[in-house]
C-alpha cells in the first residue's frame, strides 16, 4: 500500500527514517556498520527524498533477462525482514488492524483460553462424537460472527439451506444464554404449523405464516439484523472442492471487509484425483484427509480468513470412554496443521461411574452438557476443559459455559 509522493497524508515514522537513511547513505546494505540507523529521529519528509539512480545507462534499455529453460522451477526472492516490516507499518499507519484483532465467538470462556477469538489465516478443527452438537456449536459461532457484522460463510456438505434456516429459526426463538424455562419454537412445531397453515391460507408464504407465530416472529426479527451477513452453501462432496471454497471466499472478500469459512466435516470434501500420484492406486482415507486439511490450512493463510472445520472420528474414538485428538478420522496431518483443536465429549460419559451410582439424580442433570477440551493451542495454553449446556431443542448451546472443576483421571471426570 504504498502512497503517492503527492498525497498530503503523513507518513509513518518508520517510512520517513528509511527514506532519510537511504537518501544519506544509498547502496549500503541495510544494517551495514556505520550506516545511519533508520530508527534514529531523522528530520527530513519522506517526500524529499531523491529516487535511487538506475544502473544502467539512461538511453540504454535494461538487459533483457535469459529465457528459463521448459520445466525449469523459477526462483522466487522471498521478501526480506525489513520489506515485512515496511508493508506491516504501512497497514498499520493505513488502520489496517484486523491482522491484530481476533474474531470473538460468542463463547466468551473458550474466547479468553484462545486468545481473544479466531485469528485470520488460523484454522480451527471442531471434533466429536456424533450428536454432540457439533453442527449446532458452529452454526451458532457463524451466526454470532454475522451478528458483529462479520461475513461468516458456512458450507455444510450433510444439510441444505433450508435445513440450516429452519435451524437457526428455532435457535432465535430464545435466548440460549437464559438458563430459565423458555418456551420457544420447536423443529417438529415449526413444520406442523408451516404445513397446516399453508393448508389453511394457500397464497401464505413462509414470510407470513411466520410472523402470525409469536416466537417465530421474534426469530425473524432477530434474523433481520444478520441476515446478510451469513451466507448459507448447500455444498456437495462431488462438487464443492477445495478450489470451490477458495472461489466462493475471495468473492465474499469483495463484497465484505472480513470473511470467515466453516466447513461441516471435513471427510466430505472432494478431492479432484482419487488417484495416488506415487503408487497409483485409489487414494487411502488418509491421503485425501491429508490433502483436504492442508489445502484448508493453505486457504486460510493465501486467503487471509479464519477456517473452522469439523472433523468425524474414527471407530476407535466412538468407542473409547472419551474421545481425543488422535480419534480424528483420518491423517496425523489433522494435528500437525491446524491451530487450534477443539475435541466435545458429553459430560455425563466420562462421569465417574461411581459417582453415578452415589447420586444418579445429579448425574442426570449432567446429561445436557458438553465438555470442550482445547487439546491444541498453537498460540497459547492446551489442555484446557470448559463446559457449555446444550439446548437441543432449539439447537443451541449457553454461551455462557465455565471451567470444568472436577479432576480428569484416566480420560474419566472424577466428582470430589
Amino acid at each position: 500500500m504504498d502512497y503517492p509522493s503527492n498525497t498530503n497524508k503523513p507518513q509513518s515514522g518508520l517510512l520517513n527514517r528509511l527514506a532519510q537513511a537511504e537518501a544519506n547513505q544509498q547502496g549500503a546494505p541495510f544494517g551495514t556498520p556505520g550506516m545511519n540507523v533508520p530508527f534514529a529521529p531523522q528530520p527530513a519528509p519522506y517526500n524529499a527524498v531523491t529516487p535511487p539512480q538506475p544502473q544502467y545507462a539512461p538511453t540504454a534499455p535494461p538487459p533483457t533477462p535469459a529465457p528459463y529453460p521448459p520445466n525449469q522451477p523459477v526462483a522466487v526472492v522471498p521478501p526480506s525482514l525489513l520489506d515485512v516490516l515496511i508493508a506491516e507499518d504501512r497497514r498499520v499507519a493505513a488502520g489496517e488492524l484486523s491482522g491484530y484483532i481476533p474474531v470473538p465467538t460468542g463463547f466468551d470462556p473458550l474466547d479468553n483460553a484462545i486468545g481473544g477469538g479466531l485469528k485470520q489465516g488460523e484454522l480451527m478443527l471442531v471434533g466429536g462424537a456424533q450428536g454432540l452438537g457439533k453442527t449446532i456449536w458452529c452454526m451458532q459461532i457463524a451466526r454470532n460472527l454475522a451478528v458483529q457484522g462479520y461475513c461468516a460463510l458456512y458450507a455444510s456438505f450433510e444439510l441444505n439451506e433450508e435445513q440450516l434456516l429452519d435451524r437457526i429459526i428455532c435457535m432465535e426463538s430464545i435466548d440460549p444464554a437464559n438458563p430459565a424455562l423458555q418456551r420457544g419454537v420447536r423443529m417438529k412445531d415449526l413444520r406442523e404449523y408451516v404445513v397446516s397453515m399453508s393448508r389453511q391460507h394457500p397464497n401464505a408464504g413462509l414470510y407470513d405464516i411466520l410472523n402470525s407465530i409469536p416466537a417465530a416472529a421474534a426469530s425473524l426479527e432477530k434474523m433481520q439484523a444478520y441476515c446478510r451477513n451469513l451466507y448459507l452453501l448447500k455444498a456437495s462432496p462431488t462438487k464443492t472442492t477445495l478450489g470451490i471454497l477458495e472461489a466462493t471466499v475471495q468473492e465474499l472478500k469483495a463484497r465484505h471487509q472480513r470473511v470467515i469459512l466453516f466447513v461441516d466435516y471435513l471427510q466430505k470434501v472432494p478431492v479432484p484425483t482419487s488417484m495416488s500420484a506415487s503408487t497409483g492406486t485409489m487414494l487411502e482415507e488418509d491421503e485425501r484427509v491429508t490433502i483436504i486439511v492442508e489445502g484448508l490450512k493453505n486457504l486460510a493463510m493465501s486467503q487471509n480468513v479464519a477456517v473452522v472445520a469439523i472433523v468425524a472420528s474414527d471407530r476407535e474414538g466412538l468407542k473409547s470412554k472419551r474421545l481425543r485428538l488422535h480419534h480424528l478420522r483420518g491423517s496425523s496431518a489433522l494435528d500437525y496443521e491446524c491451530d487450534i483443536a477443539i475435541i466435545m465429549n458429553g459430560k455425563f460419559n466420562i462421569l465417574s461411574k461411581q459417582h453415578i451410582e452415589y447420586n444418579q439424580f445429579k448425574a442426570d442433570s449432567y446429561k445436557s452438557w458438553v465438555v470442550f477440551t482445547i487439546e491444541k493451542n498453537r498460540a497459547g495454553a492446551s489442555e484446557i476443559d470448559i463446559e457449555f449446556q446444550m439446548r437441543t431443542e432449539y439447537f443451541s448451546f449457553n454461551p455462557h459455559g465455565q471451567m470444568v472443576e472436577q479432576k480428569l483421571i484416566d480420560g474419566k471426570v472424577t466428582l470430589e
